[in-house]
């Protein structure tokens, strides 16, 4: 089985500041970094170092930033499905304050251009069983389009609508399992309490969703209408930039890795805590040995 991760990929330059600037207002911060972003990369990353078999299809641009992007994705994964475009690489900038809350923009030419069933071999390298995992990134046609074509081809398919994108409400007739946080719920449904909203993405044609809660842990809403409430560890919080991709990387690998979706949730909740724990989005996600014991662990607890 391939887990296939389906997104985008940047530059993230990090900037820490004990508060955000006010409107026009110029601040210093505290300390800066680059580093590789980018929903997709985090995600295929925190899926790697769960020991799946990773395919990563993303686009860069012709340019030293896209140079710089291969290295450093080439010594987590398989580097070989990226695309090249005619454009500049994606970049983000991101603010994390003192309280470890943060900020993002993102320039996304690569992966506003980015058509994965033209541009790449996705399609080609899909095999029955596979597992294929989307975000919201790239153009929301494109993303119904892959997910439609991936899922007819006999994959599962993984959908994380974030960002979610303005006059287009996700189509989620063609998602196995779609995967949103508190607040990204209650917009794609009008629910404000989390397991209602587990259970409208649902009616909207998911198979079964997620409603993840931050340090709350999360929502697991089944097909069969059940809810199930997964707590998180109480960790002091560093940084929550990222976590959500921790969750759905870890979360994806778990599957892959023939773990049932109860299990799977609870071992990517533990695994999210543990990157809010840490300063830095991609730099916070737990390693592979991390990954190992947690995926080892948390199935003998609930053997």
């Amino acid at each position: 089985m391939h887990l296939h991760i389906v997104g985008n990929v940047c530059v993230d330059t990090t900037f820490r500041l004990d508060r955000f600037p006010q409107p026009g207002e110029t601040l210093n911060a505290a300390e800066h970094a680059d580093g590789l972003g980018g929903k997709g990369a985090n995600q295929a990353v925190a899926t790697a170092r769960t020991g799946a078999d990773v395919r990563f299809h993303a686009a860069i641009g012709n340019d030293a930033a896209g140079a710089w992007i291969r290295e450093q994705l080439s010594r987590e994964l398989d580097i070989s499905h990226l695309t090249m475009l005619a454009l500049p690489s994606d970049r983000s900038t991101v603010m994390v304050d003192g309280r470890g809350e943060n900020l993002i923009v993102t320039g996304a030419s690569c992966a506003k251009a980015f058509d994965p069933l033209a541009n790449s071999d996705l399609l080609q390298s899909i095999e029955r069983g596979d597992i294929v995992v989307m975000q919201g990134n790239l153009d929301p046609d494109v993303t119904v389009a892959c997910l439609r074509t991936t899922r007819a081809a006999g994959a599962m398919t993984i959908f994380n609508p974030s960002p979610l994108a303005a006059g287009h409400p996700p189509d989620l007739s063609n998602v196995g399992l779609v995967i949103a946080n508190a607040g990204e719920a209650a917009v794609l449904t009008e629910a404000a309490e989390p397991a209602e909203a587990a259970r409208v993405l649902i009616q909207q044609g998911a198979g079964a969703a997620i409603v993840t809660l931050g340090a709350q842990g999360c929502m697991v809403a089944y097909g069969s209408g059940q809810i199930q409430r997964i707590a998180a560890p109480k960790v002091a919080v560093i940084d929550t930039s990222g976590a959500g991709d921790v969750f759905c990387g870890c979360l994806a690998g778990c599957l892959a890795a023939g773990i049932d979706l109860a299990k799977a949730a609870r071992i990517a909740v533990r695994a999210a805590a543990i990157s809010v724990g840490r300063a830095g989005t991609l730099q916070s996600c737990p390693d592979r040995r991390e990954m190992k014991t947690l995926m080892e662990t948390t199935e003998a607890e609930t053997a």
